[in-house]
C-alpha cells in the first residue's frame, strides 16, 4: 500500500515538474511586420482624465486592418491591453480575458467602462490567428485617470 501511495505521489509530482508552462510552449509561426509599422492611440491622450465610460480610438501606421481569420499581407487586427503589465508572449496567441480585449471584427474603436482610478492602455496588433507580429506592432503604453 505504501509503495502504491509513493508511486502515485511521485507520478503526480513528476507530471507537474514536466508540464509545460506558457513560456515553454512551442512557438507558433509568426507573421513578419513591415518595417515602420506602428499602432497608436488617437484617443484618449496619455495622461487624460476621463469619465467611467471612455471612447478609445485605435490608430495604425504602415499596415491595414482586417478581421481575425483573414490572412492578407500587411494586415492584422487590434487587441487592447488594459492594465496589463507585460506584452503577450511572442509566438503564442494573445490571451482573451479582462486584460486582453480582442477586436477580431476589425474594429478600430470601442467604449470602455472602467472603475475610477488610474489605468494603463496599450494596443498590440495580432495576425489572422491572434499571434503577435514579428517584430511586435504595439503602441506606447498610455495612462489615463478615470474620475
Amino acid at each position: 500500500m505504501k509503495r502504491m501511495l509513493f508511486a502515485a505521489t511521485f507520478a503526480a509530482f513528476g507530471a507537474v515538474a514536466f508540464a509545460q508552462t506558457p513560456s515553454q510552449a512551442p512557438a507558433l509561426p509568426t507573421t513578419k511586420a513591415p518595417v515602420g509599422a506602428e499602432a497608436y492611440f488617437i484617443a484618449p491622450r496619455d495622461g487624460a482624465t476621463v469619465g467611467r465610460e471612455v471612447t478609445v480610438r485605435f490608430g495604425l501606421k504602415g499596415m491595414g486592418v482586417a478581421p481575425a481569420g483573414v490572412s492578407k499581407e500587411h494586415t492584422g487586427h487590434h487587441h487592447l491591453l488594459v492594465d496589463a503589465s507585460d506584452l503577450p508572449l511572442a509566438g503564442q496567441p494573445i490571451p482573451k480575458d479582462e486584460k486582453h480585449i480582442h477586436f477580431g471584427g476589425g474594429q478600430t474603436e470601442t467604449v470602455l467602462h472602467l472603475t475610477p482610478g488610474t489605468h494603463t492602455l496599450q494596443l498590440e496588433l495580432g495576425d489572422a490567428n491572434h499571434i503577435p507580429f514579428d517584430p511586435p506592432v504595439v503602441s506606447k503604453r498610455i495612462t489615463i485617470h478615470v474620475k
